[in-house]
């Protein structure tokens, strides 16, 4: 889950703006061994309407940053604008009120995990100043953080399972337009997908957001260059509040279309800690990621590459080396003005395998595990209002039994299709 770096175009900044995860379920059982958080560092902005005009003309521009959305939906173009006087005359105020329902098979029955739910997904407001020396942006209210092959929290428990009821909240100093320092709950620089349903192209998170974290405390320094843009985070990686990580990414605008961007992280010491924001192993490994986002008129396409490390460490108690490598194809297509369609593609095969499951280290469903997905979600948009369906898929191959899918932990396979509306306000 993450948020900000600045880069030279308006798509560039939305990337490097957002926030990542540590994996909510993390501390719940298994889901610990499964999933790490989310955030994304880099993602995509929505493409412009279908059509000829559209491909021509850029799409109009919210005064707002944060947070971030990759589309397919957007925010209204003209924010509530408050004025409190010469120091602080522009404080955007905005939101978002949504729902969900879902059924799945295979259900893990761990917490609020069940074969059916309908839950408040959002319901948050952000304020933000986004000029002048001194910025800000406060995040806060309820959410759910849906995630592929995880079981599911309810809306109620994650705020106290992961980042409390300001999950996100920073202030901004900016001496010039191309550097600038963030101190605070920042969205991670990691990944390539948003913490919150309505940020992304789908509603749930993937397989490569659940190796990721999401939220960090810290300090960011940002430095845009031309076309390049830099960030520097010390931080406390998967919300461990031991400020032992270091995050860097760079990006680079090659043109109005194509974006790549390079991110990576670790821990700089050892973390013998752990709550259900903040995965053990991942917590005390690194992760690197490399992203590329094409966008030709209605279409944008994002492949990347992620691939993160846990080191053995007998002395914390990892007895095994471990490793997660993974790929993911997202794309996202405007039909009209108001009908988008989304999807994503998913692999992702890890290590860790001991001598016995005792001296192992699992990542995922089981150490020497993999796992593929694949998602579609149809959205539709109109002013304020929106409205859309998701169908995914996860098969997983050279399981655990007790680290996978079902009550019992032995399915290898877990379908959901979730119904999710609301507006962004």
């Amino acid at each position: 889950m993450k948020y900000s770096v600045e880069k030279t175009t308006a798509r560039s900044r939305n990337r490097a703006a957002r926030n990542r995860r540590g994996l909510l379920l993390a501390g719940l059982g298994m889901v610990s061994a499964i999933c790490g958080t989310s955030g994304i560092a880099f993602a995509q902005e929505g493409p412009p309407p279908g059509g000829m005009a559209a491909m021509m003309m850029p799409p109009p521009m919210t005064p707002i940053a944060t947070p971030a959305i990759a589309g397919p939906l957007s925010y209204p173009i003209t924010p509530l604008t408050l004025n409190f006087g010469p120091f602080a005359d522009k404080i955007y105020v905005d939101g978002a009120l949504t729902g969900l329902g879902f059924w799945q098979n295979n259900a893990s029955r761990i917490g609020s995990d069940s074969a059916s739910r309908l839950d408040l997904s959002n319901a948050q407001v952000f304020v933000q100043k986004t000029d002048g020396l001194i910025q800000f942006f406060v995040q806060a209210g309820i959410y759910s953080l849906p995630a592929l092959g995880a079981p599911y929290l309810n809306s109620h428990q994650t705020e106290q399972a992961t980042y409390g009821w300001v999950p996100q909240g920073f202030v901004k100093l900016a001496p010039t337009d191309s550097l600038s320092v963030e101190i605070g709950k920042l969205p991670t620089l990691i990944g390539d997908e948003y913490t919150f349903t309505f940020e992304n192209m789908n509603i749930q998170r993937g397989l490569l957001w659940n190796q990721e974290n999401a939220v960090n405390r810290g300090v960011q320094v940002n430095y845009t260059a031309g076309p390049l843009a830099f960030s520097l985070s010390l931080n406390d990686g998967y919300y461990s509040n031991r400020f032992n990580w270091i995050i860097g990414s760079a990006a680079w605008t090659i043109d109005m279309a194509n974006t790549v961007s390079l991110v990576g992280g670790g821990n700089l010491s050892h973390t013998d800690f752990a709550t259900s924001a903040t995965p053990f192993f991942q917590n005390n490994g690194s992760l690197f990621n490399l992203i590329y986002t094409h966008t030709d008129g209605p279409l944008t396409v994002s492949p990347y590459f992620q691939f993160n490390s846990v080191g053995a460490d007998p002395a914390i108690g990892i007895l095994h080396d471990a490793s997660a490598t993974g790929f993911a194809v997202l794309a996202n297509y405007g039909f009209t003005d108001n009908f988008k369609l989304a999807g994503r593609v998913e692999y992702i095969t890890v290590s860790g395998k001991g001598a016995t499951l005792a001296t192992s280290t699992n990542l995922l469903y089981g150490p020497g595990s993999n796992a593929f997905s694949f998602t579609v979600t149809p959205t539709y948009q109109f002013d304020i209002f929106y409205l859309r369906g998701e169908y995914s898929y996860v098969g997983a191959g050279s399981t655990t039994p007790g680290f996978a899918f079902g009550p019992r932990g032995t399915a290898t396979s877990q379908s959901r299709f979730l119904l999710e509306g609301g507006i962004l306000f």
